[in-house]
């Protein structure tokens, strides 16, 4: 199904898409913005509407703003660097408040968001593939598999991109022809770490090669990864964050922040709302994000399901012990919150939960909050839509949501953040 019509855009929709109407169903056409007459390629017709490629701009909206970026449009990282920065600002807050009517709860005011800066993420996750040109390079086409072979990128720290061009040349040197590659590369606290999830292992030369291009970088770490085994090719740095103070190791590829700026803001937000409570419980709590700047002031249980990501929070729990930081007690607790949420009779004798689960939600463990005594609930997602859903079993549960900041972690990209404090009152 492909065909070119004309169609006038209306609004943003969800996925930052433009949204106009044809016959009268909706259509949507990424990179269009309100106010603009455009003609657009129907490539797909689904229950909620018709799916469309953008051909031109007939006539340009004055919300349109030059993109940062020469991959932009292409590269399948960003959609709205073409919208000018405010309305992007009043996107993400608007974005927030329709997740939360879709759901039945209006009337709250949403805070301004916090926008991350340019340059500033510090960990991606790309693609490789050796070609007969040389290796191929960065993340997907927009609505596609292909790979956009990146050059530069906007929202990536300086140390990642400039890294860029010498990890091609030493991939081009070791990868197999046609075989595709992840590519991790994250800015620790103590350095760059690299990992390769590769198809192939490596001979005593190419080992060699890694080395010598990890000193010639001063990268910290370069990790090999081939079927699930995973081998440190070199380590001269043990990559760790900190945290409040506290260092943590950091294993290859596990979850961090994408930029150090949000993850401030959301730590304050956090230690903020949780002030004047005695014992606090941290939910899914990683490798210790919020649990450490919370444990300067309280008695902190974190709670995970993931065996590595608890082993390094107590990692780093039972160091800043050895060093005397001053923290308050941290005891960790490995289990299941999908599978066995902490009960409201478990819940008792918490003054306060903070919350940062996965994309999917955490629909049971909130019901049992909904139901517990804890005064005030600090909910982190990076998921509207399941925020929205796991916030009205709270409110139907007897809370009120005091505040909800929106954060744009990943700049230029539909995919928004939100942090909401329910108290119950």
């Amino acid at each position: 199904m492909s065909k070119n019509v004309f169609v006038m855009i209306n609004a943003l929709g969800a996925r930052g898409d433009g949204v106009g109407e044809l016959g009268g169903k909706p259509v949507y056409v990424p990179f269009a913005l309100p106010g603009e007459r455009v003609t657009a390629s129907i490539d797909e017709e689904r229950k909620n509407g018709l799916y469309a490629s953008l051909v031109s701009v007939k006539r340009a909206s004055e919300l349109r703003n030059t993109p940062a970026c020469g991959h932009f449009a292409e590269c399948g990282g960003c959609q709205l660097q073409h919208l000018n920065p405010e309305t992007y600002r009043e996107w993400v807050r608007d974005r927030a408040a329709f997740a939360l009517k879709q759901h039945g709860i209006e009337g709250i005011s949403v805070d301004d968001p916090f926008i991350t800066p340019p340059a500033t993420r510090r960990r991606v996750a790309m693609k490789a593939i050796n070609t007969v040109d040389g290796v191929v390079m960065g993340f997907n086409r927009h609505a596609s598999h292909q790979l956009v072979n990146l050059q530069s990128c906007p929202v990536t720290r300086s140390e990642i991109v400039g890294l860029l061009p010498s990890l091609r040349e030493l991939l081009g040197a070791i990868l197999p022809k046609g075989k595709m590659t992840g590519v991790h590369i994250t800015v620790a606290d103590s350095g760059i770490d690299v990992v390769v999830e590769a198809q192939n292992e490596l001979s005593l030369h190419q080992r060699e090669m890694c080395a010598a291009f990890a000193n010639d970088h001063d990268l910290g770490a370069m990790h090999w990864q081939v079927g699930g085994f995973l081998d440190p090719v070199i380590i001269r740095r043990e990559p760790v964050m900190k945290f409040a103070g506290a260092i943590v190791p950091l294993p290859p590829a596990i979850f961090i922040q994408a930029t150090a700026e949000c993850q401030q803001v959301m730590q304050e937000m956090a230690v903020k709302s949780c002030e004047g409570a005695g014992r606090v419980a941290d939910l899914f709590s990683g490798i210790g994000t919020f649990t450490f700047p919370l444990a300067k002031a309280h008695q902190v249980l974190a709670v995970e399901g993931a065996k590595g990501a608890l082993q390094v929070l107590e990692a780093g729990r039972n160091s800043a012990q050895r060093t005397g930081h001053s923290f308050k007690q941290i005891v960790t607790r490995h289990r299941d919150l999908f599978r066995r949420p902490l009960t409201a009779g478990e819940l008792a004798g918490f003054d306060a939960v903070v919350i940062d689960p996965p994309r999917a939600g955490a629909q049971a463990q909130m019901e049992q909050l909904g139901q517990s005594a804890v005064k005030k609930i600090v909910s982190v997602s990076c998921n509207p839509n399941t925020f929205a859903r796991d916030a009205k079993l709270l409110v139907d549960g007897g809370y009120t949501l005091q505040h909800l900041l929106p954060v744009g972690q990943f700049l230029w990209s539909s995919h928004i953040e939100l942090v909401g404090v329910f108290e119950r009152v």
